[in-house]
């Protein structure tokens, strides 16, 4: 029980600890532990996922502590999405993250962000995003896709197809490209491409 809770709050303080890292308008540990919805949904999120996985009324469960908790921040993360560590979601308001989204370490979600779904099949439906990505506020994922490791997909791009890792998706529908070498990927986003795929 000992070991469980010191793994529980060693995954809480990294959250925490990547969320201050990550936004420059917090001014402490504290007052991001008390005011990120973002950063609450992810909380509540590993607790529904852990309900989740034990399967039965434990869904029932996770969903209806989903719901509140969406009704609380703004974000609706479904319980059997997978999230990896150090994951934020900054101001959070609108973030959609359907049931077979997997979402890998150390990425990053602005507001009104979804990752969803273009079937209605009880398959894996919805977003891989690997580890180091960065989604755009307002960015529309759809479908099974891929977002390669520490590729970018710009504000209010619509997603459809994979995105290589290091790349750039931006435009609706997205359009693909890799920065130049000498280029800063954020960068990237507000530049005229320098090569599209």
């Amino acid at each position: 029980m000992a070991r469980a809770a010191h793994r529980a709050w060693s995954t809480l303080t990294e959250d925490l600890d990547a969320a201050v890292r990550r936004d420059p308008a917090t001014h402490s540990r504290l007052e991001m532990a008390l005011a990120t919805p973002g950063l609450h949904a992810l909380w509540a999120h590993r607790l529904s996922h852990a309900l989740w996985r034990r399967g039965g009324r434990g869904r029932l469960a996770a969903r209806l502590f989903s719901q509140a908790v969406r009704s609380a921040t703004g974000v609706e993360i479904h319980p059997g999405a997978q999230i990896g560590a150090r994951f934020f979601i900054d101001h959070g308001m609108g973030v959609v993250i359907g049931e077979t989204a997997e979402v890998g370490d150390d990425v990053m979600l602005y507001h009104g962000v979804t990752l969803g779904g273009r079937s209605m099949d009880p398959v894996k439906r919805h977003p891989t995003v690997r580890d180091g990505a960065v989604l755009g506020a307002g960015a529309r994922v759809l479908g099974p896709v891929v977002i390669g490791a520490g590729a970018q997909v710009g504000a209010n791009a619509v997603v459809v197809k994979d995105v290589p890792d290091g790349a750039v998706a931006t435009g609706v529908p997205a359009r693909i490209r890799r920065p130049a070498p000498e280029q800063d990927p954020t960068e990237a986003l507000y530049n005229e491409p320098a090569l599209w795929i």
